[in-house]
């Protein structure tokens, strides 16, 4: 397999452990692990600092899937393949797809969501949305796009970069239409529960759809990123099957602390989420008043989830280049939409961190300073 590099991940491996200031991280507040720990159950709590650090099963820990497996209705621990969400990412598609198959994928979005198709020898077409619309998703748009020979269509909803959420409605007509074809879907949900209005998280793929796969995990919505622990899940079982035999090609199993430490979240997820929604909530309000104070200088579609959104930058003409200033000057990265092969225009916004406040404030001295 011939894979180019991924654009976002080298720039972030050039800035995001030297910048004194991240203003572009797509995860929440990470926990720390007393943190996590005080969290724990005193069964779990005996079972964390007994743990033997040996194999672990490779389908991923009983416990863990039976706990990630309480997400989706009429879904069990046998639905559930756990691996890290990168991962995951490649096993589904070398599982699933041949050279020549074509494939479907949200855009701009993370790059292994579409590039991993390409490198097997698939066709990918980009459904792209529309700015002046809010980034709405059409799905007259995506029906235009089906071919065939269309063997899978990538949905990434909470939306990363631009925080767009579709209608219960819209998700509808997209599960409808890819049943009625047969095509297989792969929905990233990696930012569900982080939904900034109320009342509008989706029902999992995995639920509504039984060609369809789920993506989640403990990066995004629960700040664990560094447990590397995600899973897949879904109805199709021969291709869960198939993953775990090419699993055996890459990691084989997962960390054993990092699954006992995704239990303990998990058994406390609804704590989590909130305290992650609240801090979200603080940081979005300061976002919109910075953002209605300045005008001239930014245009920004509100997101409706996630903890990140996609503004154009006015009276620039790249993005990149200031970034790469910024970050020179002030210590500060941003991630400018070069990085998602989206132009020179937008920039990404990460406000889950609990220093958004602070950071957004030295921001908007730089650019005060520029006009």
């Amino acid at each position: 397999m011939k894979i180019p590099p991924f654009t976002l991940e080298r720039y972030f491996a050039k800035y995001e452990f030297s910048a004194k200031y991240l203003l572009s991280s797509s995860d929440c507040e990470s926990l720390t692990l007393p943190e996590l720990l005080e969290m724990a159950s005193p069964e779990m709590r005996k079972t964390f600092f007994e743990l033997k650090l040996g194999y672990t099963e490779s389908m991923g820990h009983p416990q863990l899937r039976a706990e990630a497996a309480n997400f989706y209705d009429g879904l069990s621990a046998s639905n559930l393949l756990v691996a890290a969400p990168q991962e995951i990412i490649f096993l589904l598609m070398e599982a699933l797809l041949q050279p020549g198959d074509h494939v479907i994928s949200t855009f701009p979005g993370y790059q292994s969501l579409y590039e991993i198709a390409r490198a097997v020898g698939c066709q990918v077409s980009m459904w792209e949305p529309d700015e002046a619309a809010g980034w709405h998703f059409d799905p007259a748009r995506l029906a235009e796009l089906i071919r065939p020979e269309t063997k899978l269509v990538v949905i990434n909803f909470p939306h990363n970069p631009t925080g767009y959420v579709p209608s219960k409605s819209d998700f509808d007509e997209i599960i409808g239409m890819l049943r009625e074809r047969g095509i297989y879907l792969l929905s990233d949900e990696m930012y569900r529960f982080l939904e900034i209005e109320s009342g509008t998280t989706l029902p999992s793929a995995c639920e509504a759809y039984e060609k369809a796969f789920t993506l989640f995990g403990m990066s995004k919505t629960f700040g664990l990123p560094g447990l590397r622990i995600g899973w897949i899940a879904s109805q199709d079982a021969p291709t869960l099957a198939r993953m775990l035999e090419i699993k055996d090609y890459t990691t084989i199993c997962s960390s054993a602390p990092s699954e006992i430490l995704s239990i303990i979240a998990l058994q406390n997820k609804d704590a989590i989420i909130e305290m992650q929604n609240a801090r979200l909530a603080r940081n979005f309000a300061l976002l919109d008043d910075f953002m209605a104070a300045r005008p001239e200088c930014f245009q920004l579609n509100r997101p409706r989830g996630g903890s990140i959104c996609f503004p154009r930058m006015l009276g620039v003409e790249s993005t990149l280049e200031f970034a790469d200033t910024l970050v020179a000057e002030a210590s500060i990265m941003l991630a400018p939409s070069h990085v998602f092969d989206y132009g020179h225009q937008h920039f990404r916004i990460g406000f889950g961190r609990e220093n958004f406040g602070e950071v957004l404030a030295l921001f908007g001295e730089y650019v005060d300073a520029l006009k």
